[in-house]
């Protein structure tokens, strides 16, 4: 009993972490919207990128009016010293010659891929060739005007402008971490924005007459809710990421066993798909399936589903407008994370078995054995993507702080060693 902390000891909270009021209000903005759309019947892919911008703009006034996070000393900004223009001219125009060469480079991988033209990856495609001119055009104003006030202009797209053009001065490792941080917005954007219309759309047309007389009909569209609200908030994240809101990606994830790890976990590259190699859901069935006829019992697993989606979004939702894979934008120590390093992770594998139930099968016993290793596997596979996160995070002295604090006081450690036994 003695390494219990009493209730007033939390996590420690480093100067990086991420304030709780913002997943708030991004969470009232995109409450409202999804009522007023299900009132007004709105359930087309525009008003699901309203709802996109609905929870994202009360994060934005939250983050500047509220938290101040501009005035954060980790956004590398001197607001009180802006240089003089003439100064840093030659500086921002290195830096757009690197941004416009990486914004090439994603050009032509979407492009290239014809997955990308295709199934959801067409409505992200058609919204980024809309953006596209417009972000080329603002990158000038935005890149003159912050580079004045920069503490250190000189980051990865200089770096890669330099490079390009010939000057002294270049770090290869700047270039090479721009490029990683600039992969994740690329890669998981897409899929992100995807998948945007589909679960807003699934939500907004339901009927409420249907799914209050049915407990599983209940269960999967507040299930669905929770999705489209974690699709939002994690899409608004890779949207925002930008210094003077304290959003910028501190550092994406070195390691290849991590990319590795994470990528496999979703389109295009995902093995969990359909006809992949980790696929385990051939001869199951829905968990609706194995207890139909069962109310109080489909009831109870559709709470625990439900129970289980709420704390994955709500993961993402503590996240703010610091969401995405693969990288460290600030350290989170509210909500699930006060309890456990991997909430989402965890909510997640455990919402598969209850599910699929993998153990019971409409064909063989070698079909149930079948998909419960593969399940299995793909319970490793996020196990093997927390420990890279770990491993990348733990560069930052403020994460090995919460790290050891969770491993000695969170809810879930202490869970898991009283079960191991390890006290």
């Amino acid at each position: 009993m003695a390494d219990i902390p009493p209730p007033s000891v939390r996590p420690p909270r480093p100067a990086s972490a991420v304030s709780a009021g913002v997943g708030l209000a991004g969470l009232v903005g995109s409450v409202a919207w999804i009522g007023f759309a299900r009132w007004r019947h709105l359930d087309g892919p525009y008003a699901a990128l309203v709802h996109l911008v609905c929870a994202g703009v009360p994060m934005l006034l939250w983050s500047i009016l509220i938290d101040r996070v501009h005035r954060s000393p980790t956004t590398g900004i001197d607001w009180a010293h802006p240089r003089p223009a003439r100064e840093t001219l030659d500086i921002s125009l290195t830096k757009l010659a690197g941004l416009w060469a990486t914004f090439g480079l994603i050009a032509l991988i979407y492009a290239t891929g014809r997955f990308y033209w295709q199934g959801i990856f067409l409505f992200a495609m058609n919204c980024l060739a809309w953006a596209a001119p417009a972000l080329f055009l603002l990158s000038i104003p935005y890149v003159l005007w912050l580079d004045r006030r920069l503490v250190e202009p000189r980051d990865g797209a200089w770096m890669l402008g330099a490079w390009l053009t010939g000057q002294p001065g270049v770090e290869r490792e700047a270039i090479w971490a721009h490029l990683r941080a600039w992969g994740v917005k690329a890669f998981f954007l897409p899929f992100m924005l995807g998948v945007v219309p589909g679960g807003f759309g699934m939500f907004v047309r339901g009927d409420l007459g249907t799914v209050l007389h049915d407990p599983v009909a209940l269960a999967n569209w507040l299930i669905t809710l929770m999705f489209l609200i974690d699709v939002a908030f994690a899409t608004v994240g890779y949207m925002l990421t930008m210094r003077p809101l304290d959003a910028h990606i501190r550092s994406a994830n070195p390691y290849a066993a991590a990319w590795a790890a994470a990528l496999i976990c979703y389109p295009p590259t995902i093995l969990m798909g359909d006809g992949g190699p980790l696929n385990y859901r051939p001869g199951t069935v829905e968990w609706s399936y194995w207890f139909a006829g069962h109310p109080i019992i489909l009831s109870a697993i559709g709470t625990m589903l439900i129970a289980l989606t709420a704390i994955y979004a709500w993961s993402t939702v503590a996240f703010g407008i610091r969401f995405s894979n693969l990288t460290h934008r600030g350290i989170l120590t509210h909500g699930p994370y006060a309890v456990s390093r991997h909430p989402a992770y965890l909510s997640k594998n455990i919402f598969w078995w209850i599910a699929t139930i993998p153990i019971l099968s409409t064909g063989s016993w070698m079909d149930a054995g079948r998909s419960s290793l593969l399940l299995g596997v793909v319970n490793g596979v996020y196990y093997w993507r927390a420990k890279t996160e770990e491993r990348h995070l733990s560069a930052d002295p403020a994460y090995r702080d919460y790290s050891d604090w969770m491993a000695r006081y969170g809810l879930v450690p202490r869970f898991f060693r009283w079960v191991s036994g390890r006290g």
